[in-house]
């Protein structure tokens, strides 16, 4: 079993612990925790197909995951084709470790069950137009998929997920074949990492500036943010990358639209597969 302070050194890095941090004992870590707290982001896979089961054993888990009302209101395609994968990894910003990966995931908010059923009813489902119940299917679709990481993870996979899925929404649809009433939210790739291509924890902000207790905190979160910025940089230069700041690469995905490389259309996109959004 890892070392609890070993691992919230890896996450917050090695001077930004949680101060109450010291209190935890060796075995106050079991298997799953240590699956969460290890988790990074896998780019690097081999082509060695999953074993047998493996999928099926994922979406068992992904089913697992609490669905408001129990409505269910997700589905996901499974890519295990290299010409489909191919093609999904183009319109996905043209990411290779998509074509890599054994398995490609996509992420679906599905109304179009619910849907089925009133219209076998004969009945008016008027409450699947509004806003609440698309983000209903978008809730229950990454808490399935967020069960699949840590199942995936604790079989030894390693994952990545792709919200570039979002670029060309209604040209992945009509890869999918996705009727109206479902709507692509994300992908994930699920593969066996490849040592040669390790990944790293990347640690995340300081817990002061994320848990809030009773209250919001409104007080100025400079400091914090400065030190932050400080981790990110060294931690990226580590990785042979620039050494950017972490207020330098938000800033670069919310100045202009443009950066949001096509998913200001989303609400259109959106009402073409179907969802009025009232």
């Amino acid at each position: 079993m890892s070392d609890p302070l070993e691992l919230l050194r890896a996450r917050y890095g090695a001077d930004h612990i949680p101060a109450s941090a010291s209190r935890y004992a060796p075995d106050a870590i079991n298997p799953v925790l240590e699956t969460l707290l290890a988790h990074r982001s896998v780019r690097g896979f081999r082509k060695d197909a999953l074993p047998a089961g493996t999928l099926e054993l994922l979406i068992a888990a992904a089913q697992s995951a609490p669905s408001s009302s129990n409505l269910q209101t997700f589905s996901v395609v499974s890519l295990e084709e290299p010409e489909r994968k191919s093609r999904v990894a183009t319109l996905a910003a043209d990411q290779e470790f998509i074509r890599e990966a054994p398995l490609f995931l996509a992420w679906l908010a599905d109304l179009s069950r619910l849907q089925h059923i009133a219209d076998a009813g004969q009945v008016e489902a008027e409450g699947l137009q509004y806003l609440d119940t698309f983000l209903m299917g978008a809730i229950d679709a990454a808490l399935a998929a967020q069960n699949v990481v840590t199942a995936a993870e604790s079989l030894g996979l390693g994952t990545v997920y792709v919200g570039a899925l979002r670029n060309q929404p209604l040209e992945v649809a009509r890869e999918l074949g996705l009727p109206q009433g479902v709507f692509p939210l994300f992908g994930l790739a699920v593969g066996v990492p490849d040592a040669a291509r390790p990944a790293s924890v990347k640690p995340r902000l300081p817990q002061e500036l994320v848990l809030h207790r009773e209250q919001y905190n409104t007080a100025p979160v400079d400091a914090g943010i400065a030190r932050y910025d400080t981790l990110i940089a060294d931690f990226n230069r580590s990785q042979g990358l620039p050494p950017a700041r972490w207020t330098e690469r938000t800033l670069e995905r919310v100045r202009s639209v443009s950066a949001l490389r096509g998913r200001d259309k989303l609400r259109e996109q959106l009402g073409v597969q179907g969802f009025e959004l009232k």
